[in-house]
């Protein structure tokens, strides 16, 4: 095998499809990036560790065709910190060469005959606009659970009903929704998949600047239990979570008390420089009363702050106390100018959503459920 390829496109290239390799895969060979270069011009580099699979094809000037396997994240590293001048890879012998200018390394081939098939190539259950794809995602993976206890909850509940797309994640201490429109190909289109929250983070990172994501649900996935992403010449599907996502949108409010109107960056800030005294678990007090919310940390003996921020009120005042970090996911994850906070009571959740101007209309596509802390009265 030998071919030349500019070393952006290799760079981005390896990045991408090494990105979910395992630091200490079961199996050797999964640490592997499978390069083939083709006669006909382009290269195609796949990974695939039985759980995420990724593949992408670029232009190469290919003059002898063949398949490798090397260390992917190596190479990743390698390509990343070349010179800006083509790179010219071969096989010698049992190992492969990478040379860029003056730069030389020599990579040793894996048995590429013990590499495990990657799942087909999915075909399109519809398509979606890849900025809203990646800021819906954001909005809502902030929610799911980092830690094992429920591994279920480490995903996002992706729902399709027709071309409404519902995204959903918790934790239990808080919950975020995101319901965003798509171009199914079936207008009776209906799936629920259950994505690892990490995984759908960095697809929708890594395929948002393209213009449209291709999405593969159900059979067109390549199979069952996978979901299947691809823009432009980038392919990838991942294994979905098994289990029943508990029924979790009970959790919405359904009458609303008190409703407060606040500039979404005053209130960041503030938050952010009261919480500086709140020790590790304790929370912050927000006190809404007609045209401010005073916001305190702190009590007794220890360390303690306070700030008010303007705020339009509707109904009556409320005092409520939240984990500080919590609130500033939410706050961060609206995209709005002004955030909209509804209550019933100071133990009942609150819904924290979007809207762009003061007196302007809640947007609801996004919601984003706080439990609130008891604190001592």
């Amino acid at each position: 095998m030998k071919f030349r390829v500019e070393r952006e496109v290799l760079a981005d290239a390896v990045t991408w499809v090494a990105r979910g390799l395992p630091a200490r895969p079961p199996v050797p060979v999964l640490a592997g990036v499978l390069i083939e270069a083709n006669d006909e011009g382009t290269l195609t580099l796949s990974a695939f560790d039985y759980e995420v699979s990724a593949k992408i094809t670029v232009a190469a000037e290919v003059a002898e065709g063949g398949t490798v396997l090397v260390l992917g994240r190596l190479l990743a590293d390698i390509s990343r910190n070349l010179p800006g001048k083509p790179v010219d890879i071969a096989t010698e012998g049992s190992k492969v060469s990478v040379v860029c200018g003056s730069s030389r390394f020599s990579l040793m081939q894996m048995p590429a005959d013990d590499y495990p098939t990657l799942p087909t190539s999915p075909t399109a259950s519809g398509t979606i606009a890849g900025d809203v794809f990646t800021q819906a995602v954001a909005q809502v993976a902030i929610a799911a659970d980092r830690g094992d206890t429920l591994p279920i909850l480490t995903g996002v509940r992706v729902e399709i009903d027709g071309d409404k797309m519902t995204l959903l994640a918790t934790d239990r201490y808080r919950l975020a929704m995101r319901e965003l429109t798509w171009n199914p190909e079936a207008t009776d289109a209906s799936h629920l998949a259950l994505v690892p929250a990490r995984t759908l983070s960095e697809t929708a990172k890594a395929l948002g600047a393209s213009g449209s994501i291709e999405v593969a649900l159900g059979s067109s996935a390549g199979g069952d239990g996978l979901v299947g992403f691809e823009a432009g010449q980038r392919r990838t599907t991942t294994r979905l979570l098994d289990g029943e996502y508990p029924k979790v949108t009970s959790i919405f409010p359904t009458t609303v008390d008190t409703e407060a109107v606040l500039k979404t960056s005053e209130l960041t800030e503030a938050v952010k420089r009261v919480a500086l005294v709140a020790e590790r678990n304790t929370p912050v007090r927000l006190k809404f009363t007609d045209g401010q919310v005073a916001i305190e940390a702190g009590t007794g003996d220890d360390a303690q702050a306070s700030e008010a921020v303007e705020s339009t009120l509707t109904g009556p005042e409320l005092e409520i106390a939240f984990n500080p970090q919590f609130l500033l996911d939410g706050l961060g994850a609206v995209g709005t100018d002004y955030s909209r906070f509804s209550f019933t009571q100071p133990s009942r959740p609150a819904v924290l959503s979007g809207q762009d101007e003061l007196d302007g209309e809640a947007d609801t596509s996004y919601r984003y459920v706080l439990m609130p802390v008891r604190f001592a009265s």
